[in-house]
C-alpha cells in the first residue's frame, strides 16, 4: 500500500465492486450496489448527527443563473477555472447562461434573502447531500479527485450575531469530530492559511487524514463566512430594537473522500477492512459442505435468521465454490466477520468466527452467537480506530529547523513559525504544503525558518 497506493486503491474499488471508473467521461464514476450501500450507511451517520443538532435537510436546484453566480466576486475567483457552463437549451442559445453548481452559496443565499425578515426567522440551519461539478484539470482518481462529486454534504447556517456564528463553527467542528470518530478515521484539524481559505470566507478550518503513501487528504471543511455573502445577497433582518443588520453565516462540507478514507485507513495488502458500523455486510456465513451433508446448510440458514432478527446485516453464501475461494472473495470486500459452518460445527453446536482485521479465529457456541457477534463488532470498531490513530500519530513529526526536513519523506511535519513571511519560505524550500495552524495549539520555541520567537504552530505535508 505504501509503495503503490494508487494501484492498490484502483484494484480495491474494482475488486470490492464499490465503484466503476470506466464511465465514458473523464472524472465521472458509477457507484455499484455494494459501494452504494456503503455510501448510504456513511451518509446516514452525518444525517443523524446534523439532525440531532437542529439541522434540517433541503434540496436546492443544480443550475445557478450566471448573474446570481457572478454577484460574489471573491467567491467567483475561487471557482472561475472550475465551473461547467450550460449555454444551450435544446437547439437554442440561453438568454442567461447557467452554472452547474460547484458549491451552493450562490444558489441558496438569494432564497435566504426571501426567507429572512426578522430575528425570529433565525437561526437557519439546513443541509443537503447532492452532486457538485468542478472541472478538475489534474489527474483524476475515483472519490479523491473527480469532476462530479456525487456525495457532497454541505450545511449552511445564518445567525443574528457574530458570536452565534462563531459558536456554530465550534458546533460544526464537534459534529465532524464525532462523525470521523464513528468511522474510526484519524484526523488533524487546522485553521487554513489566508491563501488557502475558502473563497468568500473570513477563515476556514479543515480536517485532514493521512494516507499510506504519506500524503494528506482533506476530508472536511468548516467556514466562517461572516457577513460577506449576506451583504452581497441582501440577507437582512430586523433586530429586537427595530434596527436592521445583515446575518452572519457559516457553511461546512464533506464529500465521498470520507468514504475513500474509511476504505483506506483500515485497509491492508489484501484490500479493505470496512468499519462494522458502515459495512454493507457485517457478517458472512459460509457453509462448508462435504458430499450430500445437509446439516451445515440448514444450520447456516437458522443462524442467518437469528442474526438478521438481531439487527445484524448478514449474508449466507450458498454459491457452488470452494470454501477458500469464498473466504478470499469476502475478505476482498472487507466484510468484518466470517462465520464458518462445517459438519463438525453442526455436530458440536459451535461455529468458528474469523475477524477480518486480525484474522483471529474464535469458537462461539450457537446459543451465544448473537451476543458474541455484537460484542465482536464493537471490539473491532474500538481496536480499528486505535490502530488507525496509532499509525497517524507515528507519522506526525516535530521539526525544529528546516534542515530537519531531510529526514522526512512523508507524513506530517509540525513546526513553529513566526508571524512574518516564513510560512511561504517554508513551503518553497521543503516542497511541503502548509495545512494550517494546528487548532487549539499554543506556540512555543523559535521559528524553524528565521529563529525569531514563534507565534504559531503549523502542520505541513504533501497533499492530494
Amino acid at each position: 500500500m505504501e509503495d503503490s497506493f494508487g494501484e492498490w486503491f484502483s484494484r480495491v474499488i474494482r475488486e470490492a465492486e464499490i465503484m466503476d471508473p470506466r464511465y465514458p467521461v473523464k472524472g465521472l464514476c458509477v457507484w455499484l450496489p455494494y459501494g452504494m450501500k456503503l455510501r448510504n450507511l456513511v451518509i446516514s451517520i452525518i444525517r443523524r448527527l446534523l439532525e440531532e443538532r437542529g439541522h434540517h435537510e433541503v434540496l436546492f436546484p443544480l443550475l445557478i443563473p450566471e448573474d446570481a453566480f457572478n454577484r460574489e466576486a471573491e467567491h467567483i475567483r475561487g471557482f472561475e477555472n472550475e465551473v461547467y457552463w450550460v449555454t444551450r437549451g435544446g437547439g437554442e442559445e440561453l438568454d442567461v447562461k447557467l452554472v452547474l453548481r460547484p458549491t451552493s452559496e450562490t444558489s441558496m443565499y438569494p432564497m435566504f434573502a426571501l426567507w429572512v425578515r426578522s430575528h425570529a426567522d433565525l437561526p437557519i440551519k439546513v443541509f443537503q447531500v447532492v452532486s457538485v461539478f468542478r472541472h478538475e484539470t489534474k489527474m483524476t482518481k475515483p472519490m479523491i479527485r473527480v469532476r462530479e462529486v456525487t456525495t457532497f454534504k454541505e450545511a449552511h447556517t445564518a445567525h443574528s450575531t457574530r458570536e452565534e456564528a462563531e459558536a456554530q463553527v465550534r458546533e460544526a467542528v464537534e459534529i465532524y469530530r464525532k462523525f470521523f470518530d464513528e468511522l474510526g478515521i484519524p484526523y488533524v484539524i487546522t485553521k487554513r492559511p489566508e491563501w488557502d481559505t475558502f473563497a468568500g470566507a473570513e477563515y476556514s478550518i479543515a480536517f485532514d487524514t493521512l494516507l499510506p503513501d504519506g500524503k494528506t487528504l482533506q476530508i472536511g471543511t468548516v467556514h466562517n463566512l461572516g457577513q460577506n455573502f449576506s451583504k452581497v445577497f441582501g440577507i437582512e433582518f430586523q433586530k429586537p430594537d427595530g434596527g436592521h443588520d445583515h446575518v452572519y453565516q457559516t457553511c461546512y462540507g464533506i464529500s465521498e473522500r470520507v468514504i475513500a478514507a474509511a476504505i483506506v485507513v483500515h485497509g491492508d495488502e489484501l484490500g479493505p477492512c470496512l468499519p462494522p458500523k458502515v459495512a454493507p455486510i457485517q457478517v458472512v456465513i459460509v457453509p462448508i459442505v462435504f458430499k450430500d451433508e445437509r446439516e451445515p446448510t440448514e444450520l447456516s440458514h437458522a443462524l442467518l435468521q437469528e442474526l438478521e432478527r438481531g439487527g445484524i446485516r448478514a449474508h449466507l453464501d450458498l454459491r457452488n465454490l470452494r470454501p477458500g475461494n469464498k473466504f478470499y472473495y469476502w475478505e476482498r470486500r472487507g466484510v468484518p466477520i466470517r462465520i464458518e459452518v462445517g459438519p463438525k460445527e453442526a455436530r458440536w453446536r459451535k461455529v468458528t468466527a474469523v475477524r477480518r482485521d486480525t484474522r483471529k479465529r474464535i469458537e462461539i457456541p450457537i446459543e451465544e452467537l448473537l451476543d458474541k457477534i455484537k460484542t465482536l463488532l464493537v471490539e473491532m470498531e474500538v481496536e480499528m480506530k486505535k490502530r488507525a490513530w496509532d499509525k497517524l500519530n507515528e507519522r506526525v513529526r516535530k521539526v525544529g529547523k528546516l534542515d530537519d526536513f531531510e529526514k522526512i519523506t512523508g507524513g506530517i511535519a509540525k513546526m513553529s513559525l513566526c508571524g512574518g513571511g516564513c510560512a511561504r519560505e517554508a513551503e518553497e524550500r521543503t516542497g511541503f504544503k502548509i495545512l494550517g495552524e494546528e487548532l487549539d495549539s499554543k506556540p512555543s520555541g523559535r521559528c524553524a525558518v528565521c529563529g525569531r520567537a514563534a507565534e504559531r504552530t503549523v502542520l505541513m505535508a504533501r497533499s492530494y
